[in-house]
């Protein structure tokens, strides 16, 4: 099984070239043509690919191959286009930038690579001149297995600014396929974890993605672009499917109650029943403005394991879907609506009286903060003994983990790779029953696990180890 889907990847030199707004632009302008584009992006950003969504009208997936392994991508990729008239893949820092200490390993080259896809480079050209041929050659010749198509010249000053670098580029051989000006800036905002995401801007984000297409329709050479991505050959394998996935997966071990049972808040202790839906489990999303980062794969998986997704909004929903029978809550910012998050109690103890059942409760980093005490001395749901706060410090990489002992999603030593992001601290840092134990930077255990709770920093990509949606849903059926 094959397919030809045309596609292109948007990489730079580095972070901060432009390359956001290139692969944002270029998806909304190649829509604006009438395509159905199919976005992607490389590494394990959430806030990214919202902006693709919305440039696009098709949901933003990301290829990691450290989180799923280099034999995913192409799957992966070929599960998100499906249909699709144009695919394009948007980098991850500089070209050759991975992993820590593992060579090529989840970098834009190396999906670039398995995708057999042509890549346009964003040369941020503010500060140089002649320069660029050297540059552009260097990224050119380091590795032959990349293909680099053309190049796209950023934040060019004047036409003889741009003379001078066409000139220069004539040498190496490599076309440049658009320029774009210093002028016209594009409206982005960022704070101590990257850009806003799309959900808690919706009006000026889509302004902002209109102006990144005016962009680049105004600078680039769409139809040399489109050119370079039809040039593609065809793609060998077969498109990830979770249903397929899951069909050929052995079945999880029966769930095992956990140790290490925290006593529950007394304020919220009401009693709630939860009826269940026969044929399929009810399991409740967190999205909204404080829960955005989720994976599409998720959700399919839970779906093909037998539940029904039903995404709820903890700033404004006071409680969760009827007949929830288990709950994911994903990454975020609760820091930034700590103070609404706590104002809606009835939710807090809606959540309180579901992980009192026992019921499968699935929260990373974002979601750990809501399940503790307290957020920056502000009231949360207090189902874990621990407290978060705000930090200065940024902590940041991929992690190697095993499943310290059975919980509603992995049994004891299943290994799975993950990533951290966050600028808080949750004290103490695990509980009597830790979720896992990690391997770098320092050996050390993580998370929490009572009854069916599984929290941890750790954000984890499910289609690497699809099981744990199946060990999920299964647990909502009996507990």
């Amino acid at each position: 099984m094959s397919s030809s889907v045309p596609r292109l990847v948007i990489a730079a030199p580095s972070s901060g070239s432009g390359k956001t707004t290139v692969a944002t632009g270029l998806m909304a302008a190649l829509a604006g043509r009438g395509l159905a584009v199919s976005p992607h992006k490389v590494g394990p950003d959430y806030i990214d690919p919202g902006y693709h969504a919305l440039a696009t009208g098709r949901v933003g997936r990301n290829l990691d191959a450290y989180l799923c392994g280099p034999e995913l991508i192409a799957p992966l990729f070929l599960h998100g286009a499906r249909g699709c008239d144009i695919a394009v893949v948007e980098g991850v820092m500089g070209l050759y930038d991975g992993a820590a200490g593992e060579g090529e390993l989840a970098s834009t080259a190396q999906v670039a690579k398995v995708l057999r896809a042509p890549v346009v480079l964003v040369v941020d050209a503010s500060s140089q001149s002649r320069s660029v041929a050297a540059l552009v050659h260097g990224f050119v010749s380091w590795d032959p297995g990349v293909r680099v198509g053309g190049v796209i010249l950023n934040k060019v000053a004047s036409d003889r600014h741009e003379e001078l670098l066409r000139e220069a580029l004539d040498s190496v051989g490599v076309p440049v396929l658009g320029v774009l000006r210093r002028a016209a800036p594009v409206e982005t905002p960022s704070r101590h974890l990257g850009l806003v995401p799309v959900a808690e801007r919706r009006t000026e984000a889509v302004e902002a993605v209109a102006a990144m297409a005016a962009q680049v329709e105004q600078g680039c050479d769409l139809e040399a672009l489109l050119q370079l991505a039809r040039g593609t050959g065809a793609l060998s394998g077969a498109a990830w499917d979770a249903a397929e996935v899951l069909a050929s997966s052995p079945p999880p071990p029966l769930p095992v109650p956990t140790v290490g049972t925290a006593p529950p808040d007394p304020r919220f202790r009401p009693e709630r029943p939860r009826p269940q839906t026969p044929d399929r489990q009810v399991v409740a999303l967190a999205g909204g403005p404080a829960f955005t980062f989720s994976y599409a794969e998720h959700s399919e998986l839970l779906v093909a394991a037998g539940a029904e997704v039903v995404v709820f909004d903890p700033l404004r929903d006071e409680q969760l879907p009827d007949n929830t029978a288990g709950l994911v809550m994903g990454g975020g910012f609760p820091e930034v609506y700590a103070a609404e998050l706590s104002a809606n109690e009835p939710l807090r103890k809606a959540v309180v009286a579901l992980a009192d059942t026992g019921a499968p409760v699935a929260a990373e980093c974002a979601g750990l903060l809501y399940l503790c005490r307290e957020l920056d001395g502000r009231p949360m749901c207090g189902v874990l003994d621990a407290t978060a706060r705000m930090s200065e410090r940024l902590t940041l990489g991929y992690r190697d983990a095993v499943a310290v002992g059975d919980s509603s999603l992995a049994v004891a030593g299943t290994r799975m790779r993950g990533h951290e992001f966050h600028r808080t601290v949750v004290e103490p840092g695990s509980g009597a029953a830790p979720a896992w134990g990690v391997r770098a930077p320092v050996r050390r255990v993580e998370g929490f696990v009572q009854q069916g709770v599984h929290a941890s920093y750790l954000h984890t990509h499910w289609a690497s180890e699809p099981g744990v949606a199946r060990r999920f849903v299964e647990r909502c059926r009996t507990s």
